[in-house]
């Protein structure tokens, strides 16, 4: 086989499995090898955690990307909460927001999804729905399968006696049927009483 050719094909291997081929693991093809399968290069058999390899878990024995999930929650989270600020509020807290309370808020989506074992992490989604008007809900982070919500981001209005308005960011879990609150931080608005969530 031309040397253009193999070449050729361990690039378009490469792109057609989004790098979970290497072009070290398809050695075979520019070697010229056809006594080795591809079968022996490609897969090592430790790539599914011990036990699991007959539960389904895996298609194609594809690794989860832990950091790829956890960015795209990350990222989820923090659209959802912008879109609850809405026009009026979003200009006024967001650099506060994202100084104070983003960090803090990927610090706990990052605690409470690492209770769970990575191959569960595909089945994580952000809730699409923020509370309008004075709700309180920004977004849920749920498990697809059991429908049931992991943790919850709040945010609360507050109006301390002659403090002004305040912002009180706080989540919850499931482990305590979300019942404590668990501090993000707050952010001041000011005297007058600030507008509804996404106006």
């Amino acid at each position: 086989m031309p040397n253009w050719v193999r070449k050729s094909l361990v690039v378009l291997i490469t792109i057609v499995t989004f790098g979970l081929v290497s072009p070290s693991q398809i050695s075979f093809i520019e070697n010229g090898n056809p006594s080795k399968s591809p079968k022996d290069n490609v897969f090592e058999e430790n790539v599914i955690p011990k036990g699991l390899e007959n539960q389904g878990l895996y298609s194609n024995k594809e690794i989860v990307d832990k950091e790829g999930i956890l960015s795209q929650l990350y990222s989820q989270a923090e659209s959802q909460t912008y879109l609850k600020f809405g026009e009026k509020i979003k200009p006024v807290i967001q650099d506060e927001f994202k100084d104070i309370i983003l960090p803090n808020m990927e610090t706990a989506i990052f605690q409470a999804v690492s209770e769970f074992p990575e191959w569960d992490l595909r089945n994580l989604a952000v809730t699409e729905q923020p509370g309008k008007g004075s709700a309180e809900r920004i977004f849920h982070i749920v498990d697809r399968e059991t429908n049931q919500d992991l943790i919850r981001f709040h945010v609360r209005r507050d109006h301390p006696p002659q403090q002004g308005y305040w912002y009180n960011f706080h989540y919850h879990t499931y482990h305590d049927q979300y019942e404590t609150h668990y501090e993000l931080g707050s952010i001041y608005w000011g005297k007058n009483t600030p507008p509804n969530w996404m106006t």
